[in-house]
């Protein structure tokens, strides 16, 4: 049955008068992908409910070509298989025209091959490992060029870093940002012997022996420093053993690139202050967008305590692109809107401008936080925008490729055979 709007449009078009939503049929349908329960509920409630703030915004603004959107939430609850079945579900009976959601790199790479089966369309909001382009993937978060290698050239320069500990949550991410990591640290002359890494399991909660080792690495008078990778919850058990064995940011500083202020208001932060994270963006930026931004989820979720974080604007650069990119492309066909979405830009939240590269990731600053009392940072560095490198110069297998959806079509070109790879999953 052809729906009211297209009825309309059809009589418009017969007239002579603009069409409103084209080809579309209403409602426009967004699927949000993200954990409401489970160990990782802790980090994508909040992006659930930013998603759902966004949408009411732009109904309340007049919809999408002519439609309302209407979000269809659901639940993978922190079960990696779930996502694949979940995203299925949002493309094939929900029949979603985009997915906003996922979190770990485990539970992107489970959806993935069913995005790419179907011709499904993603925003995954998160920084991430890298080592990936798909056609079907926008990637909002920060690559490692855009967070992990600035915090260790921070650590190297401003800090004096002489021996590193890579502490991470056992899964792609920390996995493969580690790797990397201790490439780059190799190359700017820190000693394999001075790099110490170690991996938990999701949820871990038992630090004492892991931050004894982490102390002992500075035994011999060095400045350690610890790069953390850990997710989720296992996060509080972490840093309240850094606080029980007296380690503070001046003995060993700690910089986190999955801990921001949703992480941090479930903790005492008295303990935590001077340690740091890197993001594109904290809740301290001061721009007029930030505080428009701030000001309307504290509404929105009707609790003046609760924080922003740099995923939240992730998603709220992803979604407003896509739909200036459906608005462009006139539809929310999958393909012309992957195209309409290729430079992109859009106002970020820290007074600069986002914008989406060919290889699907954004341009954005990176920003270095230090944790104050209040569960917030003081932002003490910040970088000109970095664009998005979906595949790292520090690994060999790596530095010979490139991505461009434009005029290659291709995420992993090899720039040595001048061909196209297919990529595999590597999780």
């Amino acid at each position: 049955m052809m729906s009211k709007n297209l009825l309309i449009t059809t009589a418009l078009c017969v007239a002579g008068l603009p069409a409103l939503a084209q080809d579309t049929e209403c409602p426009v349908k967004v699927g949000v992908l993200h954990s409401l329960s489970g160990t990782m509920a802790i980090s994508e409630t909040t992006l659930k409910d930013a998603m759902l703030m966004l949408v009411e915004k732009q109904n309340a603004d007049g919809g999408l070509l002519g439609c309302q959107i209407e979000t269809v939430v659901v639940d993978p609850a922190s079960d990696w298989p779930r996502f694949a079945e979940l995203g299925r579900q949002l493309l094939t009976e929900d029949e979603v025209d985009v997915i906003f959601g996922s979190w770990t790199s485990v539970s992107r790479k489970s959806v993935l091959p069913v995005l790419e089966e179907l011709n499904g369309l993603m925003f995954y909001p998160v920084q991430y490992e890298g080592e990936e382009s798909s056609k079907n993937v926008f990637y909002t978060g920060a690559a490692p060029n855009q967070q992990a290698i600035p915090a260790v050239d921070y650590f190297l320069e401003e800090l004096g870093v002489e021996k590193f500990a890579l502490l991470g949550t056992d899964y792609v991410y920390p996995r493969t940002t580690n790797n990397i990591l201790e490439s780059y640290l190799q190359e700017q002359g820190i000693a394999e012997e001075d790099i110490f890494v170690n991996y938990t399991p999701f949820g871990h909660s038992d630090w004492s022996t892991i931050v004894s080792d982490v102390i002992e690495l500075g035994s011999d008078g060095s400045q350690v420093g610890v790069i953390s990778t850990i997710n989720g919850d296992a996060n509080v058990g972490f840093y309240k053993e850094l606080a029980a064995q007296d380690v503070s940011a001046d003995d060993i500083p700690v910089v986190a690139f999955s801990v921001g202020e949703e992480e941090l208001s479930g903790l005492d932060t008295s303990n935590l202050v001077g340690h740091l994270a890197a993001w594109n963006y904290f809740q301290s930026a001061e721009s007029p967008e930030n505080e428009e931004f701030i000001a309307s989820w504290k509404e929105f979720i009707g609790d003046e305590n609760r924080v922003t974080n740099d995923p939240m604007e992730a998603h709220y650069i992803g979604f407003n692109m896509w739909v200036n990119a459906v608005e462009e492309a006139g539809t929310t066909d999958v393909d012309a809107v992957r195209e309409a979405m290729w430079g992109q830009e859009y106002p970020n939240l820290t007074g600069g401008t986002a914008v989406m590269g060919t290889n699907h990731h954004l341009a954005k600053p990176v920003l270095i936080g230090e944790i104050t009392e209040d569960g917030q940072f003081d932002i003490i560095s910040e970088t000109d925008p970095v664009p998005g490198d979906a595949w790292t110069d520090f690994l060999p297998d790596s530095a010979v490729l490139e991505s461009d959806w434009s005029e290659l079509d291709c995420g992993m070109y090899n720039t040595e055979t001048e061909s196209c790879v297919q990529q595999t999953s590597n999780y």
